[in-house]
């Protein structure tokens, strides 16, 4: 007896010390309540203002103002279903069930979801999805950021005013995602302040993250004692150390740079004091439909995708579609790391209406839920009542919302106000609305050294519909150097060109389709003395040509010239060949230099098999002819051979004469191509200059809106379209032109003539009428003597068809039949509609200015 009353007494010791934790978490609770009215929430620098309560309800749809019979009975089970998860589950929060819609009416979460596929090729993917939600809508906050909204709008409300809190966003892009055909959910949970706010300023910006390359495995050095020892190393000691010390002084510099960094950050990343108790709502996609391969996260705010076991995700409360809602009975003490959805099993998610539609994943092993039935019907909710019996088989009523629809114009837009600025972690991220800048500019990341965002490092920028073809900009504020890329189709075949100026004679890098260009010209880089050429797939093998310049000769020129009226002298041209291995290596030219200042030609072919050096010739030229009128002579000083690995006797005089006048030929070719190349380049400069100057955006010629001469064509053809389908009593025919033109186009006409031109038009009518009448009776008649035919034609060889023929007959048979029908239907309709017409003209006629001053009395 006194063990069972010590027991009792440690029994009601332990009660008291939980109802006195209770009351300590209650208390808690209720200071961090307070504290949310006073502390402030991260609200991005671009959303406005904006009165929930001035919008217009007059032109809503009635299911927005009234509860159907169905409705009000879901609405009852989600009350009956409340009071026994709040019974069962006292220390949990309420469910969000039934908010109130924008008209004040309450209506269950899952019928607020409206399946909807959009016709655009973009929004039949997640991602499409997810983007157009993210951009186009502006984020709001929720007013306690501890507990549900009590309202919730419908999507279509959302889609015309552009904002909304967590629970609008992921409502639309779960609509948008199941009508795409995926298995998707909205999920009511929480997540940190960085997520539910919306707060990526400690977030590295997607743009800059760089992709993940795999190291290669390290081979195992193996020990050879017999292996060549590695030779001695010859390099400066102490010019190691002063380099090793220099490296020491930036390291240095950066980790107090990455120490300042790290203290802003923790300053930023202070406890919060709202931890896991942060109200968020996101979509969940499950695998499986749609080739998902893993259930992941979307977080509509961002449109990001994230794993189920992301540390921003702290737990969950429950999940819905448009077809049920399910709570979770999982321990979520460790966030959504150790969750699992599978939301057929009905012990870990308690499902609402237990007969809706719901799936049925099988577990890991493959095993079956053989006993899922009964284990349905003991843990569902139910009622004592009769009435409330049948709720085990209720299916939920369609969506109250009207369809979701998106203009193409509103679809192209696709950001909020047609701007949207995200701050990221030393970034900052523009995007615009295309068209929305004369320039085409749509997007515009600025990256910066610091984490205060005053020291710009970079800038790119994005283009879109530029007649130029220009699509991104790179602008390095450190270096002072743009670059711009361009998408194919330019006039000048540009790819890529960097510059610090427009002005020629400074340095450049152009890049060029090379496919296009008929030279094979891949890139140009130009200094303010020397430019570099690079070729590719060019019949000679060459790949590289580099010219020198000398300084320009002074001469007097007009103020405001350009400086390519005077040209610079060459002082050398060099280009290098790829291997032809038509040709023997000695007599192929790898390398051939012409120095023009020195009178001076370099010539140096590649290497032979097994041997180091090359085969070299180097001419120096005289002049053409002396004072006297006498021709040069070539000397054997004139050249100077080295043959590698040859003991023949040395080339003849005249062949080298030759090849020296073959090679002072292509010198003047070469310089030739060089004023060309020089002249190209400043016409490249000019035309980029008057791009830049006077941007021009291309339109489609199907973008009526903003293509006014397209529109008026449109508009044009639409009127004549109007005018060709407007019924009998509206056009305005000149159906007695072939009949005046007989008689002259008299403008008076006597009572004879008028009548004539009446009959003559009634008689033709009529034949008409009759030939239409035929053409159709004959028709009918070929059909049926054709069934005739191929009826005797299956009679007499039925019983020879196989299965296959026999399938073919009938599919034929009936199609006939059904053409003979269609034309039976159109030669009666013929007969009763031919005298009303007739009568129809004949009214006409008589009302016809032309004609009634003479018909009538007719």
């Amino acid at each position: 007896g006194l063990r069972m009353d010590v027991l009792e007494e440690n029994e009601e010791e332990e009660q008291r010390e939980e109802q006195l934790k209770a009351l300590e978490i209650s208390d808690h609770l209720q200071d961090m309540e307070m504290k949310v009215s006073v502390e402030h929430v991260f609200v991005p620098s671009d959303v406005p203002d904006f009165n929930w309560s001035s919008i217009d309800m007059s032109q809503l749809p009635p299911s927005y103002k009234t509860n159907s019979l169905k409705e009000k009975k879901l609405l009852h089970i989600a009350d009956h279903f409340l009071q026994q998860y709040t019974h069962l589950c006292p220390d949990r929060k309420p469910l969000f069930l039934h908010p109130v819609n924008e008209c004040g009416v309450e209506k269950f979460v899952s019928t607020t979801v409206r399946p909807t596929l959009l016709p655009y090729a973009e929004l039949y993917h997640w991602d499409g999805c997810a983007s157009f939600v993210s951009d186009y809508l502006t984020m709001e906050p929720l007013k306690s950021p501890i507990t549900p909204p009590s309202l919730l709008y419908s999507p279509t409300t959302i889609l015309k005013y552009q904002r909304g809190n967590c629970f609008d966003f992921s409502t639309l892009l779960c609509s948008m995602l199941i009508g795409a055909g995926y298995d998707a959910y909205c999920v009511q949970g929480y997540a940190t302040r960085e997520m539910c706010t919306l707060d990526e300023t400690l977030k590295l910006c997607p743009l800059l993250r760089k992709p993940q390359r795999q190291k290669p495995k390290e081979r195992m050095k193996k020990s050879n004692k017999y292996r060549v020892k590695s030779p001695p190393d010859l390099q400066s000691k102490f010019e190691f150390q002063q380099e090793a010390k220099k490296a020491e002084t930036e390291a240095d510099e950066k980790n107090k740079e990455k120490q300042v960094d790290k203290a802003m950050e923790l300053e930023k990343l202070k406890r919060d004091p709202l931890h896991g108790l942060r109200v968020h709502a996101w979509v969940l996609v499950l695998s499986g439909k749609k080739e998902v391969p893993e259930t992941f996260f979307i977080n509509p705010f961002t449109g990001d995708s994230h794993s189920t076991m992301d540390e921003h995700f702290l737990g969950i409360e429950s999940v819905w579609n448009h077809r049920n809602y399910w709570v979770n009975m999982q321990d979520c003490w460790n966030g959504c790391k150790d969750l699992v959805f599978d939301l057929g099993d009905t012990v870990r998610w308690e499902v609402m209406l237990s007969g809706s539609n719901k799936p049925l994943q099988l577990l890991s092993g493959g095993e079956e839920k053989k006993d899922l039935s009964e284990r349905e019907l003991d843990d569902t909710v139910s009622d004592p009542n009769d009435e409330e019996e049948g709720d085990l088989s209720f299916d939920m009523p369609p969506s109250w919302v009207a369809p979701i629809q998106i203009s193409p114009r509103e679809f192209e837009t696709c950001c909020s106000e047609a701007r949207k600025v995200i701050l990221y972690r030393k970034a900052k991220l523009e995007k615009w609305a295309p068209y929305l800048n004369g320039n085409g500019l749509v997007k515009r990341l600025t990256v910066y050294a610091d984490l205060h965002c005053t020291e710009v490092v970079e800038v790119k920028e994005w283009f879109k519909n530029r007649e130029d073809m220009l699509h991104m900009r790179e602008v390095n504020k450190q270096t002072q150097v743009t670059t711009d890329y361009f998408s194919p189709g330019h006039s000048l075949c540009l790819k890529a060109h960097s510059y610090t100026s427009l002005e020629p004679e400074t340095e450049y890098t152009m890049e060029f389709y090379n496919e296009v260009r008929v030279d094979g010209l891949q890139k140009r880089v130009e200094t303010p003395h020397e430019m570099t050429e690079y070729f590719v797939g060019r019949d000679d093998f060459l790949h590289v040509r580099y010219m020198e310049f000398g300084k320009r000769r002074k001469k007097a020129h007009l103020v405001g010239t350009r400086t390519d009226i005077n040209s610079r002298p060459i002082v050398q041209i060099k280009e290098c060949f790829h291997r032809n291995p038509e040709k023997p290596a000695d007599e192929d030219v790898a390398e051939r230099i012409f120095l023009i200042t020195e009178d001076m030609i370099q010539l140096t072919y590649h290497l032979k098999d097994k041997f180091i050096t090359a085969s070299k010739k180097d001419f120096f030229k005289v002049a053409e002819g002396d004072r006297k009128g006498n021709e040069a002579v070539m000397s054997p000083e004139m050249c100077i051979t080295y043959q590698a690995g040859s003991s023949e006797k040395e080339e003849k005089l005249l062949h080298l004469y030759k090849l020296l006048q073959k090679l002072t030929v292509e010198e003047k070719q070469l310089k030739q191509q060089v004023q060309q190349s020089e002249a190209e380049v400043l016409n490249i400069l000019k035309v980029r200059e008057n791009e830049e100057t006077n941007v021009k955006l291309s339109i489609s010629i199907y973008n009526t809106d903003r293509n006014e001469k397209r529109r008026q064509q449109h508009e044009a053809m639409k009127d004549t379209r109007e005018d060709e389908l407007r019924g009998p009593q509206d056009q305005d025919l000149n159906y007695l032109a072939p009949f005046l033109i007989q008689i002259g186009h008299r403008e008076k006409m006597t009572k004879g003539q008028a009548l004539r031109v009446r009959d003559d038009c009634l008689s033709d009518f009529k034949h008409r009428l009759i030939n239409k009448a035929n053409l159709i009776q004959a028709r009918l008649e070929k059909a049926v003597e054709e069934l005739q035919k191929d009826d005797e034609w299956f009679q007499r060889n039925q019983n020879q068809l196989s299965a296959d023929e026999e399938d073919d007959f009938l599919t034929r048979r009936s199609k006939t039949t059904f053409h003979i029908q269609i034309l039976a239907m159109r030669l009666k309709r013929e007969k009763q509609v031919a005298p009303q017409k007739y009568l129809a003209l004949e009214e006409k006629l008589h009302k016809d200015p032309r004609l009634a001053e003479h018909l009538s009395h007719a």
